[in-house]
C-alpha cells in the first residue's frame, strides 16, 4: 500500500526561492507540494479550502508579514505545522514566530539535508531549528535588545519616503494609496520602533540600519 505523502505549501515573494524549494521537495517521497504562494491574500484563499500539512512561511511578504499569518494559520488549524523560512537572523524574530505557534526557523542558508530533516522532525512534533538559528538563540540576549524591528515590504517602501520629507499625501499619490492606508502604516512604524514622532522614527530606523 502506498505511503499517504504529507502536503506543503510553500510562500515566499521571490519565484526564484520558490522553484528552487519545489524542485527540492518534489524530490522526496514523502511529500507533494500542495501550492506556491507569493502573497498572504492568495494563500489564505487556497488554504481556507485545502487542508495541509506542514507551511514554509517567510518572514517579509508584500502584503502582511509571516509571523501575523503563523498566528493566523495556528488559530484556523492548530494541528498545521508552520516552520519559517526566512534570511531573517534577528533572535527577537526567531521568538516571535515561536509565540505565535512555529514550530520552528530556518536560515535560507541551511543545506538541503537540514531542511529536510527539519521538516521530518516537525512532523514529529518537535521545534526545529537550523544550525545558524540555534547559534543566534544561544547568543546573550543583551545585544539583542537592538535587533531592528521586522517590517513588511509596503512599510520598509514609506519608511524611506517618510526619510526623504514627502509627505502623507505625496506618498499617498506616489503609491496610488489613500491617505489613510498611508498613515496606518505610518502609526505601525512609529509603534514598531516604538517612538513617538516623524524625527524619532528617522533616527531609530538609522540606527537599526533601515535606511
Amino acid at each position: 500500500m502506498l505511503q499517504p505523502k504529507y502536503r506543503l505549501a510553500i510562500l515566499d515573494d521571490h519565484p526564484v526561492v520558490l522553484q528552487g524549494l519545489v524542485n527540492v521537495l518534489s524530490g522526496e517521497e514523502a511529500f507533494e507540494i500542495a501550492g506556491t504562494f507569493t502573497n498572504v491574500h492568495d494563500f489564505l484563499q487556497f488554504f481556507n479550502s485545502n487542508p495541509v500539512h506542514v507551511v514554509l512561511l517567510d518572514i517579509i511578504l508584500p502584503d502582511g508579514n509571516g509571523m501575523d499569518l503563523c498566528k493566523d494559520i495556528k488559530t484556523k488549524a492548530p494541528d498545521t505545522i508552520v516552520l519559517a523560512l526566512s534570511n531573517h537572523d534577528q533572535r527577537s524574530a526567531v521568538m516571535k514566530m515561536l509565540e505565535n505557534g512555529a514550530s520552528g526557523y530556518l536560515l535560507k542558508n541551511a543545506s538541503i539535508e537540514e531542511l529536510v530533516r527539519g521538516i521530518h522532525d516537525a512532523l514529529q512534533h518537535q521545534i526545529v531549528f537550523s544550525n545558524a538559528v540555534k547559534e543566534i538563540i544561544a547568543r546573550p540576549g543583551l545585544k539583542n535588545m537592538n535587533d531592528a524591528p521586522v517590517l513588511t515590504a509596503r512599510e520598509q517602501e514609506i519608511l524611506k519616503l517618510i526619510a526623504s520629507g514627502i509627505t502623507t499625501r505625496r506618498i499617498a499619490e506616489m503609491l496610488f494609496l489613500s491617505k489613510f492606508t498611508v498613515e496606518n502604516h505610518r502609526k505601525n512604524l512609529l509603534q514598531k520602533l516604538q517612538v513617538k514622532n516623524v524625527a524619532a522614527l528617522i533616527k531609530a530606523a538609522s540606527q537599526h540600519g533601515l535606511l
